[in-house]
Formats: structure tokens, C-alpha cells, sequence
């Protein structure tokens, strides 16, 4: 009889799988990863002092790893063991990656078949808009993470090894690697992430350069990438690569760069005499720091200069690219670069009296239109509901609260001294943000509006106008 238990567990599993969407699935898997995660870092095994870590502290830890956000609660250079510190890794890395793209890249390693299901979670997931070439595109992911994770490692190995030792070298290499590359911003050097290489124009640069590249998103590399071999084949001349890319990675690649530049050059004048953060530094480091602090506020978490030292204009510029976070289809959050170029180009499209929104000369679906505009307010209702949430149960301020809760919901990981400070009530809170940050607040917003939408499908209304403005 018991032996007779695991078969209907897996078919009762298949049963209940069999009827959830991408969504659900997305869900249930990070929920069920972030307590997997949260039970092991609370062990004995996992903690340097032998003892058990109080769990709201380890769900905490576990849920941060497995977001890509950065926040802790403990300081896990200190507090765990090396197997701990595995676990918090590989947490990483599977948040990262997404629990989807996880499940089916074993699959590929495995070589077992991805049944049509499986493609149409792979085609959710990455919003593709076809089925086709979806496995080859899996691979690609898979394959270029770890590529770039690969060289980054090697590149932090030329820092950490001489400054370190060989082996912990290595193992501080990957481990900062791969936590840069998935936007997690969590790291194993101490109390102050990497404050000590602030005039180290090295660390700071490769450290960017790791978040840039996966902040622009997978499809974003795959255009480039595509466009770079159409050059090279001759297929047309440099000049018109622009214009061969797709409109999604012209403008990720635009809004990218533009709020990179608009951050640094805000950030080193609002700073450059502060003695607390840029005004002791030369005016090279002054330069390398402020484009430091503009990069990682797009959902990093890493910090050269203490968050809680800046001007409060500086701490409201960092908030305001922490929520616009990075570009979708990638490791980072906030409502996404692309969502709020959309609201713009729409008010654009308004105040110069046309119907359809346009950009570089297309017309952006109104479903795109619809969803930048959820995306954005769902979020930002978040904001204010969790900073009030923050208000009334810690003894802070306004600007801590609110650099935590945007920190949070973009899954950015920056933190103005408040979170070791939360009380356990205050922990869920934001650990309830991090979660929703993750997954992306509208496919929340989703899985408890699904039944409703299905309702009222089919349906057309009489139309009548509401006054606007």
C-alpha cells in the first residue's frame, strides 16, 4: 500500500498541473522554491553558529535570492556556512533564470521530450508571440546566462584571486557573478556589499557591466546578436542596423541608455559636494561612482556609497529608477523601461491630437498600451500601500520607508538601514513586496481576475463618455 503513495502523488501533481495556466504555475514554483529555501537556510547545517536561524530571517533570505532582490535581514558573509552560501546560490540562480526556464532546461539536459504544454509555458513566459523556435530560444537563454556568467567570473577572478587566495577567490568570483547577472545584488564580502572598491574603477565597471547586459533582456540579445551575424554575411551595411532591429529592442537599447546617462550626470551634480558620498573622491571616481549608483538603482542591489548617505533629491532620483527598473524578458523588475516609454509616447500621442500611439514610425498595439498602463498602476499602488504598511508598523520616516518599499517592488535590493531594523510584522511586508515584485504585479492582479475576465468575454457594451482632465 505505501508503495502505491508516490504514484498517485505524481498522478494527483499531473492531474492538478494539467489545469494551471503558465501563470499558476509561475506562482506556485516560486512559492514553493522561496519555502524550500527559506526551511534549509534555517537549519543548523546552513548557519555558522550551529544554531537555528529564526525562520522569518532564513523566508526572508530565501525569498531576496530567489526575487533577484538583494534585501537581508542577516548578513550572509557571517552567517552562513559555505553550504549555506550554496543554497543562497543556487536560490539565485533559479530565480534568475525563472522557475519555467529551470524546469525545462532540465528537461533538455535530461533530453526528455517538451510536450506542446510545455512550449505554451515557454511562449507565456518570454511573451513570445509564435511557438516557433520556442526550444531554440530556451536554449539560448540557458546558454548565454551561463556564457556571461562564465565571463564574468573570470573577470571578478583577476580582482578576488590575487586579493583573496586561489580558491576563495574563485568561489567569490562566481558567486558575485552570477548575483550580478541575476540582479540579486547579494554578496558574501560583509556589511558593505562592495563600498570598499568605491574608487576602484574595475570593480565597479565589470559589476555594471554584468547588470546592463542582463538588464536589457533575453530577446533583446538574440536581436542584437541576429543583427551582428546579418552584418557580418553583408546582408545590409552598418548604417541601417538601426533600423533593421525590432521596435521592442530599439527602444530597450534607447531607454536603457538614456536613463543610464540622465542618472549618472544627475546623481554626480546633486552629490558632487556632498562629503558623504561623492565630494571626497577625485573627479574620475566621482564620475565612475555616480554612473555606479545610476546603473545599479536598475534593480541591482550592489552599492559603492551607503543609500542612507545621499541628498534626499538624490534618494527620490533613485527611487524613481528603481521603480522603472529594467527591460522585460530578463533578470530585472521594476514596471519595466519599455512599459513607461509606452506611457509617454501615449501622452505624446494625445497632446499632439493623433489616435495611435507611434514609435519609430509604428503604431503600438493598444493591448501593449493597456497593459503598460496596468503594469504601472498596479505597482504603484503597491508602493503606496506597502510604504503605509512600512509607516505604520516601524518607527521610521517617510523617505526610509519609501526608499524600502520601491527597493522591494522593483526587486532592486537597495536599502536606506531600515530593513535589519524591521520588526517581524514589517519583514513579511516586505517580503509579501519582493514576491509580487518578482512575479510582475499584473500577473498577480491576474490570477485573482481571471474568473472575472472569462465572465465578461464576448461581450459589447453601450459606449458613453466620462469627463477627463
Amino acid at each position: 500500500m505505501l508503495e502505491r503513495v508516490p504514484k498517485r502523488l505524481r498522478a494527483f501533481g499531473r492531474q492538478v498541473g494539467a489545469h494551471m495556466t503558465a501563470s499558476q504555475i509561475m506562482t506556485a514554483g516560486f512559492a514553493l522554491v522561496i519555502l524550500v529555501g527559506g526551511i534549509l537556510l534555517a537549519m543548523p547545517f546552513c548557519n555558522a553558529d550551529g544554531r537555528w536561524l529564526r525562520f522569518v530571517d532564513a523566508l526572508f533570505t530565501a525569498c531576496s535570492a530567489v526575487c533577484v532582490t538583494g534585501l537581508v535581514t542577516v548578513v550572509p558573509a557571517t552567517q552562513f556556512t559555505l553550504i549555506g552560501k550554496v543554497i543562497l546560490l543556487l536560490l539565485i540562480q533559479i530565480g534568475g533564470l525563472g522557475i519555467i526556464a529551470c524546469t525545462m532546461g532540465a528537461f533538455l539536459i535530461l533530453k526528455k521530450q517538451i510536450t506542446i504544454r510545455s512550449r505554451v509555458m515557454i511562449q507565456d513566459s518570454y511573451d513570445l508571440h509564435t511557438m516557433s523556435g520556442i526550444v531554440v530560444m530556451l536554449r539560448y537563454v540557458i546558454r548565454g546566462t551561463f556564457l556571461v556568467e562564465g565571463i564574468g567570473a573570470v573577470l571578478y577572478a583577476f580582482q578576488f584571486v590575487p586579493e583573496y587566495g586561489p580558491a576563495r577567490g574563485l568561489w567569490y568570483a562566481v558567486f558575485h557573478a552570477v548575483s550580478a547577472f541575476c540582479n540579486a545584488g547579494i554578496d558574501i564580502l560583509g556589511e558593505s556589499s562592495l563600498q570598499q572598491y568605491v574608487t576602484n574603477p574595475y570593480m565597479s565597471l565589470v559589476t555594471a557591466l554584468l547588470i546592463i547586459v542582463s538588464g536589457l533582456g533575453f530577446l533583446v540579445w538574440r536581436d542584437v546578436t541576429l543583427a551582428f551575424v546579418r552584418i557580418k554575411r553583408k546582408e545590409y551595411p552598418v548604417r541601417r542596423v538601426l533600423w533593421k532591429l525590432k521596435l521592442h529592442t530599439k527602444l530597450a537599447l534607447l531607454m536603457t541608455g538614456g536613463l543610464v546617462i540622465f542618472g549618472t550626470v544627475a546623481i554626480f551634480l546633486m552629490e558632487y559636494r556632498n562629503p558623504e558620498t561623492l565630494g571626497g573622491l577625485s573627479a574620475g571616481q566621482k564620475w565612475v561612482a555616480a554612473f555606479f549608483q545610476s546603473v545599479t538603482t536598475r534593480t541591482a542591489g550592489f552599492f559603492t556609497i551607503p543609500q542612507d548617505r545621499f541628498l534626499p533629491q538624490s534618494q527620490l532620483l533613485c527611487c524613481v529608477l528603481m521603480f522603472i527598473g529594467g527591460c522585460p524578458g530578463g533578470t530585472a523588475g521594476g514596471v519595466k523601461t519599455t512599459s513607461i516609454a509606452i506611457l509617454y509616447l501615449t501622452c505624446w500621442s494625445v497632446l499632439k491630437g493623433t489616435e495611435d500611439t507611434e514609435c519609430f514610425r509604428r503604431k503600438v498595439p493598444a493591448a501593449n498600451v493597456r497593459t503598460a498602463f496596468s503594469v504601472v498602476l498596479v505597482a504603484l499602488t503597491a508602493v503606496l500601500v506597502g510604504t503605509t504598511a512600512i509607516l505604520a508598523l516601524e518607527p521610521t520616516g517617510l523617505t526610509e520607508a519609501l526608499y524600502e518599499v520601491v527597493s522591494a517592488v522593483g526587486t532592486v535590493g537597495l536599502t536606506a538601514g531600515l530593513t535589519p531594523l524591521l520588526s517581524t510584522a514589517g519583514k513579511v511586508v516586505i517580503i509579501l513586496l519582493m514576491y509580487m515584485g518578482r512575479l510582475g504585479p499584473v500577473t498577480l492582479a491576474l490570477l485573482f481576475a481571471g474568473k472575472v475576465g472569462r465572465r465578461g468575454r464576448g461581450r459589447t457594451l453601450p459606449q458613453e463618455r466620462i469627463m477627463v482632465g
